[in-house]
């Protein structure tokens, strides 16, 4: 009897080598392109959303970038005027690329022409402040034009890891659900889940590092436009006060 019994669980013991071998012998295809094929249909919902955020990201870069280099370049085209152009020939100014920062020297001249302008009744601080007012408003519309969609960047570059980890986590959930209804530990039933889940995670983290770093980018480059114009607007709301109106 000892001897049969030693037999069957000899025997038991050489099938679950067999198996293991096997296992082994058939690895289980981890390719990218497999794994997300036939990864878990929430994990592919969170694939595609974080992909299609990366797509709507990089098409930002490239349209802010061209807006903001547009926008340096006619900044200083207009610090360029303000060095050879007198007070007459700024009233007249007109950008060259017909950039919308020439609405800021427009919303200015229109304030010094429609107000009284006439220095025994006003103050120059009062005309230079209402000048200054003027064109800072409209300076304020040229911000928002240029900042318009950024704060995309920052949600994608802030959520994205979180979402690509909501992904990771219902992966390995699914994982530790197959090993539970196989009574399998194997390679064979662990890695295809776990990698699937960690595809979802590398795809959130390259989702999210261009988009922060094109962020901060992009908010350094409009402060320093931003600076810069206003330094352009006290100098030439400045000139602009001391000049007297043109008599009708």
């Amino acid at each position: 009897m000892e001897l049969f019994s030693s037999l069957i669980l000899s025997a038991a013991d050489t099938a679950a080598a067999a198996s293991d071998a096997a296992n082994v012998l058939e690895a289980p295809n981890l390719s990218i392109k497999h794994l997300v094929l036939n990864a878990d249909p929430v994990v592919k919902f969170v694939m595609l959303l974080l992909v299609g955020f990366s797509v709507w990201c990089w098409k930002l870069m490239f349209e802010k970038g061209k807006e903001i280099l547009a926008a340096i370049k006619a900044v200083t085209r207009l610090e360029d005027a303000l060095g050879k152009l007198n007070v007459d020939q700024m009233l007249r100014y007109g950008d060259e690329e017909n950039h919308p920062l020439q609405e800021i020297v427009r919303a200015g001249n229109a304030e010094w022409k429609d107000g009284s302008g006439d220095h025994t009744h006003e103050a120059l601080h009062e005309v230079r402040d209402r000048v200054e007012r003027a064109m800072r408003l409209q300076l304020s519309s040229e911000m928002r034009r240029l900042q318009k969609d950024t704060p995309f960047l920052a949600t994608v570059g802030s959520a994205g890891p979180f979402i690509g980890l909501f992904g990771t986590v219902w992966g390995i959930m699914n994982s530790f659900i197959s090993i539970g209804a196989s009574h399998d530990t194997s390679l064979a039933v662990v890695a295809p889940g776990i990698a699937e889940a960690l595809i979802a995670t590398g795809i959130g983290l390259a989702a999210a590092i261009p988009a922060v770093m094109a962020y901060n980018k992009i908010a350094t480059e409009l402060g320093r436009y931003n600076g810069r114009l206003q330094t352009a607007i006290g100098t030439y709301a400045g000139r602009l006060a001391k000049r007297m109106p043109a008599k009708a």
